[in-house]
């Protein structure tokens, strides 16, 4: 099993959808080619800004269908699952899996409170079903309510041989950084969730991030990570700078919806996003226009 294409920026892409709120397929298509063609290093479908609580499982293999088509694997596609129940995640992966995705993105049960045997178990059962395919844990405290602890973790990646990296939007870089200490002998791979970390995430050995940012401004965000590679750690960092008033905005629109927001300031016509979230109101539109002007990413 292959697992170095586990690397660089990755947008949990947005799904757009039409006044019906049925997925845009021709929007969706163009949205592909767009962040691939601004470069893009892999596509996270139905992540948490792909609104993937929003659509049930016939929506959303509908559009994992058109977004492996449209990549035509120019870059590595990932499923995210979030599903609650263990049997539903485990069906969503093997269609997922047979519907030729590189990889799948597990976050942890949503409401319950699962003690650390119960999660172990699930996401171990997950990635059983699925052998061949690398799956990564996907840590998000703040959209849970509780973390994926630091011995879990590695119980998983040292017992589970396709458990090989995660996802972690944590915010904590003691919690990333010990992700990847307490791992680094099996070779797993941490990607940084919060996009105004990618230079620090990097800096301690994460091998990317998954960025909402790069839905929009793929050019800026894939530039911190390339410029770090390329040693300009200065570069780098400034331009991590330019980015986080950008993202920091995004906080004051309800979750997750600025996403789709400035893609619309952008000029991407994304659409709205699905109810009960509304489109930001008019005040915070207007903010979250400025921040891209002061950056020079906007006329």
């Amino acid at each position: 099993m292959k697992f170095d294409f586990i690397k660089g920026i990755v947008p949990p892409i947005i799904i757009p959808i039409d006044k019906n709120e049925q997925i845009d397929e021709k929007k969706l298509r163009k949205h592909v080619d767009f962040i691939i063609d601004n470069g893009v290093d892999g596509i996270l479908a139905f992540g948490s800004n792909g609104e993937f609580y929003s659509f049930d499982e016939a929506e959303m293999f509908d559009g994992l269908s058109i977004i492996l088509d449209q990549t035509a694997k120019r870059i590595p596609v990932y499923m995210g699952i979030g599903a609650i129940n263990t049997n539903k995640c485990i069906r969503i992966a093997k269609r997922a899996v047979g519907m030729g995705c590189d990889g799948i993105s597990i976050l942890q049960p949503m409401f319950l409170k699962p003690t650390e045997d119960e999660l172990f178990l699930h996401f171990k059962s997950i990635a059983d079903s699925v052998p061949e395919t690398p799956v990564l844990l996907y840590n998000n405290p703040g959209r849970t309510g509780y973390p994926i602890s630091q011995d879990v973790v590695e119980k998983l990646a040292h017992t589970v041989s396709n458990i090989v990296g995660m996802k972690d939007s944590s915010g904590d870089l003691t919690q990333t950084s010990e992700f990847i200490r307490r791992n680094k002998d099996v070779g797993f791979k941490v990607f940084c969730g919060k996009d105004t970390l990618i230079y620090s995430g990097l800096c301690i050995g994460a091998v990317g991030a998954v960025c909402c940012t790069a839905n929009f401004i793929p050019k800026l965000v894939c530039e911190i990570y390339k410029a770090f590679n390329a040693g300009d750690m200065n570069r780098s960092l400034d331009l991590q700078f330019k980015l986080n008033p950008i993202r920091l905005q995004m906080d004051k629109s309800s979750f997750p919806v600025a996403t789709k927001d400035y893609c619309n300031i952008v000029g991407l016509d994304i659409g709205n996003p699905l109810l009960p979230n509304l489109c930001s109101p008019d005040k915070q539109i207007s903010e979250l226009r400025d921040r891209l002007k002061e950056a020079n990413l906007l006329k």
